[in-house]
């Protein structure tokens, strides 16, 4: 049995986790990463004393020691600032999938191991698979509807063979009834929606917090001013709502198709395959992690979370650089998003070769 560090967030997920690792008859200890107070008075509720709270219930029923880990500094300095800064460039950072590499499986697995622990374990709708002279890799959950593997795209190998998914092989409602069996006081509490452990707090109003609005045009593809924004990194590729730009007939739409840094435009076309700017057939993806061996030349690109993977041949550029051809056109591929690459065979389909950041979008 194995001495195992559970990360419990106060939710639902990582409880069960830990309850089926004090059930296969590990050593457990869970830790709180406490990592977002909200002591500036963004708008929105920061629950941290509410999940500390459920977590500790959760060990006091378990039975398992329980520990709050204060990494407020290190997630400041590796997920709130490039949460900023990349808005601020003018692309679209993902907190959730660096949060993961650079805090659960990064300076928290580097406490585990310090403490004496084998690995660090999540609630993750993921799995892993450890291969005989291969190493260790990430599957897709096996509940496709909750499925995390993409958030988990750009761990590294290292962090791979040290992290345990419990939950990866049920469903979220089986997750549900484990909790109930097991008696613990969050078996119905809401998943959580706000940005990775910092709460129910809206991205405008986190961002509004840091970078002061920088209001311009608001432009159609001709250069037509539509209206003014209040600054472009208050909108993503694709968005529908929230531009206030009336549609000029019924059954179209605006949509943002564009972001034009130089001149600080907001561009909108209508939706559709011909509309310049929204639909993306070659892009350029860096900072290309979890591989355990070079990217096949075809792969399953998944573009975004919740967005479908699609197939895609992928050429070698540099150390860590991939041009991507998709088959199809994607819809609102956005610079610094994050792509997850996924094995294309039909034998290992689920499987997690990787992931990067959306570097160029070049057609």
């Amino acid at each position: 049995m194995a001495r195992i560090l559970v990360a419990l967030s106060g939710g639902v997920d990582s409880a069960a986790a830990a309850a089926l690792l004090t059930e296969q008859g590990h050593e457990v200890v869970a830790a709180y990463m406490k990592n977002w107070v909200n002591d500036e008075n963004i708008p929105g509720e920061c629950p941290w004393e509410r999940d500390i709270e459920d977590a500790l219930g959760v060990c006091r029923r378990l039975g398992i020691e329980f520990r709050v880990v204060d990494l407020i500094e290190q997630y400041r300095n590796r997920v709130v600032n490039y949460l900023i800064e990349g808005y601020r460039n003018g692309s679209t950072p993902n907190p959730d999938v660096l949060c993961n590499r650079e805090m659960k499986f990064g300076v928290l697995l580097d406490y585990a191991l310090e403490q004496g622990f084998s690995s660090v374990a999540t609630g993750h709708y993921a799995q892993r698979s450890d291969v005989a002279g291969e190493g260790s890799y990430i599957l897709r959950g096996a509940d496709t509807n909750k499925d995390q593997s993409y958030f988990l795209a750009l761990m590294r190998p290292e962090q791979v063979a040290h992290a345990v998914f419990p939950v990866g092989s049920i469903t979220k409602p089986e997750v549900r009834e484990i909790a109930r069996r097991f008696g613990l006081p969050n078996a119905e509490k809401k998943d959580s929606q706000g940005i990775c452990f910092i709460g129910q707090v809206k991205m405008s109003d986190f961002l509004r917090h840091y970078l002061p609005d920088n209001p311009g045009d608001i432009v159609d593809l001709n250069g037509r001013v539509l209206g003014r924004h209040d600054g472009l990194h208050l909108f993503t590729m694709g968005q529908r709502k929230g531009h206030h730009v009336a549609s000029p007939r019924e059954g179209v739409a605006y949509v943002v198709v564009g972001k034009d840094l130089a001149r600080n435009r907001l561009i909108l076309g209508f939706e559709g395959q011909e509309t310049p700017g929204l639909y993306t057939r070659r892009a350029v993806v860096g900072g290309v992690t979890n591989t355990l061996q070079p990217l096949p030349e075809r792969v399953m690109a998944q573009p975004r979370y919740r967005a479908a993977a699609v197939p895609a041949t992928c050429t070698p550029l540099s150390a860590g650089r991939v041009l991507l051809d998709f088959d199809e056109p994607v819809r609102a591929v956005a610079l610094g998003q994050v792509c997850a690459f996924y094995a294309p065979d039909t034998l290992r389909g689920e499987r997690l070769l990787g992931g990067g950041f959306f570097e160029e979008i070049l057609a």
